[in-house]
């Protein structure tokens, strides 16, 4: 006898990757964390919160963070709809939007394997397109799959391209269902696609805190949408999804454009030299608009590589997987990180 339903009896759980303790001495290029501090600004709302913000319940539509958005992105206030971090709003698009064969969920592999996860949990049944060698969107293909829902990341993980708006504008208005457009790491690319919630009703745009502004702990993200879209997103999600600290704490960071702004003009530069570096040691790597690298070692078995820096106290990502297993993922750290990991690895090469 099982206890489930039989789509989470069969499924597979998301594995997140490794987290350390907070004081471990690790270094950590794991999970895409951004190697600098979060806003001073906010780190001062967090150390004078009243505490009758958490004696009351917190605001269900997270207005104040709603109105940060509104100043730092030039989108209507109604136009947000915020969440525990934006895999809650991509939770609740499927849940809102998916179910069976009849309404799918489409989207592109390789990918951000959440996607997979969540569809599994609802049910709705996927369509998974493979991205061709040159990771082009395949825009035909994923018309045709006719999907309740399409996922594009852009910039995508773990490949780091970044999809041209003109294939997303395409994309948009043929579609017959909604069209997610991720941007969890466009602070460190050179486009978004946010005008496009302004000329298409069934986009919507994610965004999340956990990247650029240096919150990944604090858990707050957002969706921008046509009202008419968020309409149905509102029935779904849970009432008090945002606690109080996270509304003010993220508010605050999104009203310091300028101190997120500059953390991640310094992880593009380092990206630049992190690149370069790899390439140097016989790595073949991916141009990124993230922040990390997609890097392919050329002598060693990358599975190796990750046990052996594992086994130095530095965390990368590796994925047994089709297509990623002879990679690593490296996020971007601060240069004396990047160094450190430089200088093992030419030890290990060597």
């Amino acid at each position: 006898m099982s206890y489930f339903r039989p789509a989470i009896a069969v499924m597979k759980a998301y594995v997140p990757g490794e987290q350390p303790k907070p004081g471990t001495q690790i270094i950590k290029l794991n999970t895409k964390e951004n190697p600098y501090p979060p806003s001073p600004k906010a780190m001062e709302v967090l150390h004078h919160l009243d505490s009758e913000w958490l004696r009351r319940y917190p605001d269900p539509l997270a207005r104040e963070f709603c109105t940060a958005v509104s100043e730092a992105l030039a989108v209507p206030s109604d136009w947000v709809i915020v969440g525990n971090g934006s895999d809650d709003i991509l939770n609740v698009l499927v849940r809102a939007c998916a179910e069976g064969r009849d309404r799918t969920v489409v989207y592109l592999i390789p990918t951000y394997v959440l996607y997979r996860t969540l569809s599994a949990i609802q049910p709705g049944e996927v369509v998974e397109i493979p991205y061709p060698i040159d990771f082009k969107l395949p825009i035909n293909d994923l018309i045709a799959a006719n999907g309740a829902i399409t996922l594009v990341a852009s910039p995508n993980s773990p490949s780091g391209h970044s999809v041209p708006l003109d294939d997303l504008c395409q994309l948009a208005s043929q579609v017959s269902g909604v069209l997610a457009i991720d941007e969890a790491y466009v602070d460190f690319a050179e486009y978004s696609a946010l005008p496009l919630v302004h000329e298409f009703e069934n986009v919507i745009v994610l965004r999340t805190l956990s990247k650029g502004y240096s919150l990944a702990g604090l858990r707050i993200g957002f969706g921008i949408a046509n009202p008419k879209l968020l309409e149905g997103l509102f029935k779904v999600k849970d009432s008090y999804n945002i606690d109080a600290i996270a509304t003010l704490v993220g508010a605050a960071a999104m009203r310091d454009q300028a101190y997120k702004n500059a953390c991640a003009d310094k992880v593009k530069v380092s990206r630049a030299k992190l690149s370069i570096d790899l390439k140097k040691l016989g790595f073949t790597i991916r141009d990124s608009q993230g922040n990390f690298v997609l890097a392919t070692p050329s002598i060693s078995h990358a599975e190796h590589l990750y046990i052996a820096l594992k086994e130095r106290g530095i965390l990368v990502r590796y994925f047994d997987q089709p297509r990623l297993n002879d990679k690593l993922r490296i996020t971007v750290g601060n240069d004396q990180q990047n160094q450190t990991l430089i200088e093992a690895l030419v030890s290990l090469i060597k």
